[in-house]
Protein backbone atom coordinates (compact mmCIF):
# COMPACT_ATOMS: atom_id res chain seq x y z
CA UNK A 1 0.00 0.00 0.00
CA UNK A 2 1.74 3.29 -0.87
CA UNK A 3 -0.16 6.88 -0.06
CA UNK A 4 1.26 10.58 -1.35
CA UNK A 5 1.70 12.89 0.84
CA UNK A 6 1.92 17.19 -0.32
CA UNK A 7 4.80 17.86 1.65
CA UNK A 8 4.36 21.42 0.85
CA UNK A 9 0.81 21.85 0.99
CA UNK A 10 -0.31 24.08 4.11
CA UNK A 11 0.63 27.40 6.16
CA UNK A 12 3.09 24.64 8.26
CA UNK A 13 4.43 22.57 5.66
CA UNK A 14 6.94 20.79 5.50
CA UNK A 15 7.62 20.54 9.50
CA UNK A 16 3.94 20.18 10.33
CA UNK A 17 3.85 16.99 7.82
CA UNK A 18 7.23 15.81 9.20
CA UNK A 19 5.89 15.50 12.46
CA UNK A 20 2.59 14.24 11.49
CA UNK A 21 4.42 11.44 9.27
CA UNK A 22 6.14 10.16 12.63
CA UNK A 23 3.02 9.69 14.88
CA UNK A 24 1.64 7.87 11.72
CA UNK A 25 4.29 5.95 11.50
CA UNK A 26 4.28 5.17 15.88
CA UNK A 27 0.56 4.86 15.69
CA UNK A 28 0.20 2.39 12.55
CA UNK A 29 0.02 -1.58 13.28
CA UNK A 30 1.12 -2.02 9.63
CA UNK A 31 1.93 1.42 8.12
CA UNK A 32 1.77 2.20 3.97
CA UNK A 33 4.73 3.03 1.88
CA UNK A 34 4.74 7.20 2.26
CA UNK A 35 5.58 9.09 -0.80
CA UNK A 36 6.57 12.49 0.25
CA UNK A 37 6.37 15.56 -3.17
CA UNK A 38 8.28 18.40 -2.55
CA UNK A 39 11.27 20.19 -2.33
CA UNK A 40 14.13 17.99 -0.65
CA UNK A 41 15.83 20.62 0.53
CA UNK A 42 13.48 21.53 3.13
CA UNK A 43 12.58 17.75 3.35
CA UNK A 44 15.38 15.68 4.12
CA UNK A 45 16.43 17.47 7.11
CA UNK A 46 13.48 17.38 9.00
CA UNK A 47 13.33 13.65 8.10
CA UNK A 48 16.61 13.05 9.48
CA UNK A 49 16.03 15.66 12.64
CA UNK A 50 12.48 13.69 13.34
CA UNK A 51 14.14 10.46 12.35
CA UNK A 52 12.14 9.14 10.10
CA UNK A 53 12.92 5.25 9.01
CA UNK A 54 14.14 5.60 5.45
CA UNK A 55 12.83 2.13 4.28
CA UNK A 56 9.25 4.04 5.31
CA UNK A 57 9.02 7.20 2.83
CA UNK A 58 10.52 7.74 -0.36
CA UNK A 59 10.80 11.02 -1.47
CA UNK A 60 9.89 12.92 -4.98
CA UNK A 61 11.50 15.98 -5.91
CA UNK A 62 8.93 18.90 -7.01
CA UNK A 63 10.50 22.17 -6.89
CA UNK A 64 7.04 24.52 -7.70
CA UNK A 65 4.72 24.82 -5.41
CA UNK A 66 0.93 26.01 -6.26
CA UNK A 67 -0.01 29.04 -4.21
CA UNK A 68 -3.38 29.61 -2.43
CA UNK A 69 -3.80 33.21 -4.62
CA UNK A 70 -3.02 31.22 -7.81
CA UNK A 71 -5.93 29.95 -10.27
CA UNK A 72 -6.50 26.33 -10.47
CA UNK A 73 -6.65 25.14 -13.56
CA UNK A 74 -3.86 27.36 -14.83
CA UNK A 75 -1.20 26.68 -11.96
CA UNK A 76 -2.05 22.43 -12.76
CA UNK A 77 -1.30 23.63 -16.67
CA UNK A 78 1.80 25.79 -15.99
CA UNK A 79 3.61 24.09 -12.86
CA UNK A 80 3.81 20.46 -13.99
CA UNK A 81 6.85 19.81 -11.13
CA UNK A 82 4.52 21.45 -8.55
CA UNK A 83 3.97 18.82 -5.40
CA UNK A 84 0.36 18.67 -6.21
CA UNK A 85 0.72 18.17 -9.82
CA UNK A 86 3.66 15.71 -9.30
CA UNK A 87 1.11 13.79 -6.67
CA UNK A 88 -1.76 13.70 -9.05
CA UNK A 89 0.47 12.23 -12.02
CA UNK A 90 1.93 9.33 -9.36
CA UNK A 91 -1.94 8.64 -8.21
CA UNK A 92 -3.14 8.83 -11.77
CA UNK A 93 -0.52 6.39 -13.04
CA UNK A 94 -1.73 3.82 -10.11
CA UNK A 95 2.26 4.36 -8.23
CA UNK A 96 0.42 5.34 -5.38
CA UNK A 97 -3.20 4.12 -3.57
CA UNK A 98 -4.07 7.66 -2.71
CA UNK A 99 -2.87 11.06 -2.40
CA UNK A 100 -3.40 14.00 0.36
CA UNK A 101 -2.72 17.49 0.32
CA UNK A 102 -2.83 20.66 2.83
CA UNK A 103 -3.07 22.87 -0.31
CA UNK A 104 -4.73 25.04 -2.32
CA UNK A 105 -7.80 23.64 -2.30
CA UNK A 106 -9.20 24.55 -5.51
CA UNK A 107 -6.13 22.97 -7.30
CA UNK A 108 -6.87 19.39 -5.32
CA UNK A 109 -10.33 19.97 -6.91
CA UNK A 110 -9.57 20.26 -10.35
CA UNK A 111 -6.56 18.00 -10.16
CA UNK A 112 -9.42 15.27 -8.49
CA UNK A 113 -11.76 15.79 -11.46
CA UNK A 114 -9.55 15.70 -14.39
CA UNK A 115 -6.77 13.55 -13.34
CA UNK A 116 -8.69 11.16 -11.64
CA UNK A 117 -11.88 11.71 -13.18
CA UNK A 118 -15.42 11.06 -11.64
CA UNK A 119 -16.67 7.19 -10.87
CA UNK A 120 -18.67 6.40 -13.97
CA UNK A 121 -22.08 7.09 -13.10
CA UNK A 122 -21.70 9.87 -10.54
CA UNK A 123 -22.70 13.20 -11.67
CA UNK A 124 -20.90 15.13 -9.02
CA UNK A 125 -18.79 14.28 -6.73
CA UNK A 126 -18.75 15.84 -3.40
CA UNK A 127 -17.34 16.70 -0.02
CA UNK A 128 -18.41 15.79 3.36
CA UNK A 129 -17.78 16.94 6.95
CA UNK A 130 -17.83 14.96 10.63
CA UNK A 131 -20.96 16.22 12.93
CA UNK A 132 -20.28 15.56 16.05
CA UNK A 133 -23.49 14.17 17.99
CA UNK A 134 -24.74 15.27 21.42
CA UNK A 135 -24.49 11.76 22.67
CA UNK A 136 -21.45 10.84 21.58
CA UNK A 137 -21.81 9.28 18.23
CA UNK A 138 -20.51 10.39 14.91
CA UNK A 139 -22.52 11.76 11.82
CA UNK A 140 -21.86 13.07 8.50
CA UNK A 141 -23.08 16.06 6.60
CA UNK A 142 -22.74 16.68 2.79
CA UNK A 143 -22.55 18.14 0.41
CA UNK A 144 -20.66 21.13 2.20
CA UNK A 145 -18.71 23.48 -0.51
CA UNK A 146 -17.91 21.99 -3.64
CA UNK A 147 -21.61 21.96 -5.30
CA UNK A 148 -23.09 25.06 -4.65
CA UNK A 149 -26.16 24.62 -6.92
CA UNK A 150 -27.38 21.32 -7.12
CA UNK A 151 -30.61 19.25 -8.79
CA UNK A 152 -31.91 16.44 -6.44
CA UNK A 153 -30.87 13.93 -8.58
CA UNK A 154 -27.42 14.70 -7.29
CA UNK A 155 -28.18 14.79 -3.79
CA UNK A 156 -29.87 11.08 -3.97
CA UNK A 157 -26.03 10.26 -5.25
CA UNK A 158 -25.04 11.98 -2.65
CA UNK A 159 -27.09 10.35 -0.22
CA UNK A 160 -25.70 6.76 -1.12
CA UNK A 161 -21.93 8.13 -1.66
CA UNK A 162 -21.96 9.39 2.55
CA UNK A 163 -23.95 6.19 3.20
CA UNK A 164 -20.99 3.48 2.00
CA UNK A 165 -18.65 6.15 3.45
CA UNK A 166 -20.26 6.61 6.61
CA UNK A 167 -20.73 1.89 6.98
CA UNK A 168 -17.53 0.85 5.74
CA UNK A 169 -14.82 4.36 7.30
CA UNK A 170 -17.26 5.51 10.22
CA UNK A 171 -18.42 1.67 11.40
CA UNK A 172 -21.80 2.67 11.43
CA UNK A 173 -24.06 -0.29 10.05
CA UNK A 174 -27.28 0.71 8.66
CA UNK A 175 -26.42 4.69 8.52
CA UNK A 176 -29.98 6.37 8.48
CA UNK A 177 -30.18 9.03 5.72
CA UNK A 178 -32.07 12.08 6.12
CA UNK A 179 -32.82 15.48 4.13
CA UNK A 180 -31.97 18.55 5.98
CA UNK A 181 -34.97 21.05 5.37
CA UNK A 182 -36.82 23.78 6.99
CA UNK A 183 -39.60 21.22 8.45
CA UNK A 184 -40.06 17.73 8.89
CA UNK A 185 -43.45 17.37 7.37
CA UNK A 186 -42.64 15.29 3.67
CA UNK A 187 -43.53 18.53 1.19
CA UNK A 188 -41.66 21.22 3.53
CA UNK A 189 -38.92 23.12 1.65
CA UNK A 190 -37.69 24.60 -1.27
CA UNK A 191 -37.80 23.41 -4.70
CA UNK A 192 -34.25 21.42 -4.40
CA UNK A 193 -35.92 19.73 -1.19
CA UNK A 194 -39.19 19.01 -2.64
CA UNK A 195 -37.52 17.40 -5.80
CA UNK A 196 -35.31 15.48 -3.62
CA UNK A 197 -37.44 13.76 -1.07
CA UNK A 198 -39.34 11.22 -3.35
CA UNK A 199 -35.93 10.12 -4.74
CA UNK A 200 -34.52 10.05 -1.59
CA UNK A 201 -38.14 7.91 -0.23
CA UNK A 202 -37.89 5.65 -3.67
CA UNK A 203 -34.13 4.88 -3.15
CA UNK A 204 -33.71 0.94 -2.16
CA UNK A 205 -29.95 1.40 -1.19
CA UNK A 206 -30.31 3.91 1.20
CA UNK A 207 -31.71 3.60 4.60
CA UNK A 208 -33.83 7.01 4.38
CA UNK A 209 -35.42 8.39 7.60
CA UNK A 210 -37.07 11.45 6.21
CA UNK A 211 -36.00 15.34 6.74
CA UNK A 212 -34.53 16.90 9.72
CA UNK A 213 -34.12 20.31 10.62
CA UNK A 214 -31.28 22.52 11.94
CA UNK A 215 -31.66 22.06 15.13
CA UNK A 216 -31.39 18.25 14.73
CA UNK A 217 -27.87 18.33 12.79
CA UNK A 218 -26.40 17.75 16.83
CA UNK A 219 -28.78 15.69 17.74
CA UNK A 220 -28.48 11.59 17.24
CA UNK A 221 -31.66 11.93 14.59
CA UNK A 222 -29.48 10.75 11.53
CA UNK A 223 -26.48 9.71 10.75
CA UNK A 224 -25.86 11.28 7.07
CA UNK A 225 -27.62 14.83 6.01
CA UNK A 226 -27.51 15.85 2.85
CA UNK A 227 -28.14 19.39 1.21
CA UNK A 228 -26.68 21.43 -1.19
CA UNK A 229 -22.80 22.86 -1.08
CA UNK A 230 -24.13 26.37 -0.37
CA UNK A 231 -26.26 25.61 2.81
CA UNK A 232 -23.40 22.55 3.91
CA UNK A 233 -20.84 25.32 3.57
CA UNK A 234 -22.74 28.02 5.60
CA UNK A 235 -23.36 24.66 8.19
CA UNK A 236 -19.33 24.27 8.28
CA UNK A 237 -18.13 27.41 8.85
CA UNK A 238 -20.59 28.67 11.92
CA UNK A 239 -19.77 25.32 13.46
CA UNK A 240 -15.78 25.90 12.68
CA UNK A 241 -16.07 29.48 14.32
CA UNK A 242 -17.72 28.08 17.34
CA UNK A 243 -14.53 25.97 18.22
CA UNK A 244 -12.72 28.92 17.73
CA UNK A 245 -14.34 30.95 19.89
CA UNK A 246 -14.81 28.48 22.90
CA UNK A 247 -11.52 27.88 22.12
CA UNK A 248 -10.18 31.55 22.55
CA UNK A 249 -12.53 31.95 25.49
CA UNK A 250 -10.84 28.97 27.39
CA UNK A 251 -14.73 26.88 27.65
CA UNK A 252 -13.46 23.41 28.19
CA UNK A 253 -15.46 20.66 27.90
CA UNK A 254 -15.18 17.17 26.10
CA UNK A 255 -18.00 17.83 22.94
CA UNK A 256 -16.76 21.14 22.29
CA UNK A 257 -13.43 19.71 21.56
CA UNK A 258 -14.66 17.03 19.37
CA UNK A 259 -15.49 20.11 16.96
CA UNK A 260 -11.58 20.55 15.95
CA UNK A 261 -11.12 18.97 12.84
CA UNK A 262 -7.21 17.99 13.18
CA UNK A 263 -9.49 14.79 14.65
CA UNK A 264 -10.61 14.11 11.63
CA UNK A 265 -7.50 14.88 9.51
CA UNK A 266 -9.06 16.05 6.48
CA UNK A 267 -12.33 15.61 3.68
CA UNK A 268 -12.29 12.88 1.07
CA UNK A 269 -13.58 13.86 -2.07
CA UNK A 270 -16.29 11.32 -2.98
CA UNK A 271 -17.49 10.11 -5.86
CA UNK A 272 -13.53 9.87 -7.71
CA UNK A 273 -12.17 7.20 -8.89
CA UNK A 274 -9.45 6.81 -6.28
CA UNK A 275 -9.05 8.31 -2.63
CA UNK A 276 -8.36 12.23 -2.77
CA UNK A 277 -8.16 13.86 0.79
CA UNK A 278 -7.93 17.95 1.34
CA UNK A 279 -6.65 19.28 4.27
CA UNK A 280 -7.07 22.12 5.97
CA UNK A 281 -4.25 25.15 5.26
CA UNK A 282 -4.01 25.63 8.79
CA UNK A 283 -3.30 21.58 9.31
CA UNK A 284 -0.74 20.52 12.03
CA UNK A 285 1.17 17.32 12.80
CA UNK A 286 -2.45 15.57 14.37
CA UNK A 287 -4.51 16.47 11.17
CA UNK A 288 -1.56 15.22 8.97
CA UNK A 289 -1.20 12.16 10.73
CA UNK A 290 -4.83 11.35 10.77
CA UNK A 291 -5.48 12.26 6.60
CA UNK A 292 -2.87 9.36 6.45
CA UNK A 293 -5.04 7.05 8.87
CA UNK A 294 -8.17 7.89 7.02
CA UNK A 295 -6.57 7.02 3.13
CA UNK A 296 -5.20 3.81 4.78
CA UNK A 297 -8.39 2.72 5.73
CA UNK A 298 -10.10 3.77 2.72
CA UNK A 299 -7.41 1.69 0.98
CA UNK A 300 -8.36 -1.03 2.65
CA UNK A 301 -11.92 -1.20 2.89
CA UNK A 302 -12.26 -0.87 -1.24
CA UNK A 303 -14.34 2.08 -0.43
CA UNK A 304 -14.28 3.33 -3.95
CA UNK A 305 -14.90 -0.43 -5.19
CA UNK A 306 -17.96 -0.32 -3.57
CA UNK A 307 -19.08 2.73 -4.28
CA UNK A 308 -18.00 1.90 -8.24
CA UNK A 309 -20.29 -1.49 -7.87
CA UNK A 310 -23.05 0.50 -6.05
CA UNK A 311 -23.52 3.74 -8.34
CA UNK A 312 -25.71 2.85 -11.55
CA UNK A 313 -24.04 4.40 -15.07
CA UNK A 314 -26.14 7.31 -16.11
CA UNK A 315 -28.61 7.13 -13.28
Amino acid sequence: MTICLDMMGGDFAPLEAVKGIRDYLAEAENPALLFLVGDEAQINPLLQQYQIPADKVRVFHAPQVIDYNESPTKALKEKQQSSIAVGFHLLASGKAGAFISAGNTGAMLVGAMYSIKPIEGVQRPTISTIIPKDNGNTGLLLDVGLNADCKPEHLNQFALLGSLYAKHILGIDNPRVALLNIGEEEGKGNLLAQGTYPLLKENEQINFVGNVEGRDILLDKADVMVCDGFTGNVILKMAESLYEITHRKEIKHDYLDRFNFELYGGTPVLGVAKPVIIGHGISHAKAFSNMIHLAQKMIATDLLGKMKTSITPNA
